[in-house]
């Protein structure tokens, strides 16, 4: 007789708000909603990307660059003594100075009792209409990185990074349970009627397939509001998620701020590996050339 493991309930919170322009407001009213997570039974949560202030990168504006601080740092400090506090995990997606003239899209990972943990730094750089990010940041070189903290092993990368299946691939295959995405993305206005539902519904897909592909969880937390550019501005659509190990929708907030709580069974993950063993069955001697930027038919 097979007996099951007992289970091994996460609770995640992902605390989806619009993006203000005091630094300092909106580090209070995170950790409010910080405070109100944990009240509520969530264990570890996760803010979404460049949460102290509005998206900056819609314009190159070298004033933006006072933005940003080290990591360890002020903000992290004030953190790790919340996280200390209330016994929460909590991953914050930060501006980062590593030093003059380098700056990095940074999430830091806090455990429960208030240690520091680590750090990810954004890998992939996006440069499109309005998301002007290869002014501001250097690409990562931590690699794709996990964390075991008090409650799951947790992974994290950062908004165009969800993009692509090989982040999640390998954050998957260093032992997440759990990978998290902070996120900005959001309509540009003028295309919203034609393309922005395909666009979203494009979002949530990819990442559900990584949830699929690798057997784990995936939470996304994303801003909303619009907020005012150079070119119109951006109309950040919410719609963050927590996504099982099948890609089934566990909970989904719409396009208000909204603190999701989602309860998540961390059996799961060896379950449907085991039944679905994609990990097993890779042909890892026959990957060579996804380290290529393209294969020519004629090389």
């Amino acid at each position: 007789m097979t007996t099951q493991a007992p289970p091994r309930t996460v609770t995640v919170a992902l605390p989806q708000m619009r993006g203000g322009a005091d630094p300092e407001d909106n580090l209070a009213r995170t950790m409010d909603r910080i405070r109100d997570a944990a009240a509520r039974g969530a264990q570890i949560v996760c803010t979404q990307e460049l949460f102290l202030g509005p998206y900056f990168c819609q314009s190159e504006e070298h004033a933006n660059f006072a933005r940003a601080e080290a990591i360890p740092g002020p903000t992290t400090v004030r953190l790790a003594a919340l996280a200390k506090e209330l016994g929460v995990v909590i991953v914050a997606s930060l501006f980062e100075k590593r030093a003059e003239g380098l700056y990095h899209n940074t999430a830091a990972v806090i455990d429960a009792d208030g240690t520091y943990l680590g750090k990810y730094r954004k890998m992939h750089i996006p440069d499109d209409p309005q998301y002007h990010e290869k002014f501001y940041f250097t690409p990562g070189d931590l690699g794709f990185r996990t964390w075991q903290t008090r409650f799951a092993k947790i992974g994290v990368l950062i908004c165009w990074d969800q993009w692509y299946p090989e982040a999640a691939r390998l954050t998957a295959m260093s032992g997440a349970e759990i990978l998290f995405y902070p996120t900005a993305i959001g309509w540009l206005p003028p295309e919203k009627a034609e393309y922005g539902e395909r666009q979203a519904n494009a979002w949530e897909t990819i990442q559900r397939s990584h949830a699929i592909a690798n057997g784990c969880f995936v939470a996304s937390v994303n801003r909303v509001g619009f907020e005012p550019g150079p070119a119109g501005g951006l109309e950040f659509w919410g719609g963050s998620f927590v996504a099982d190990p099948n890609g089934r929708l566990l909970a989904k907030a719409g396009q208000g701020e909204e603190l999701l709580i989602v309860p998540c069974d961390l059996r799961d993950v060896d379950t449907v590996r085991t039944h679905w063993p994609f990990l097993r069955d890779r042909r890892i001697d026959a990957y060579g050339a996804i380290t290529r930027r393209y294969i020519d038919a004629e090389a």
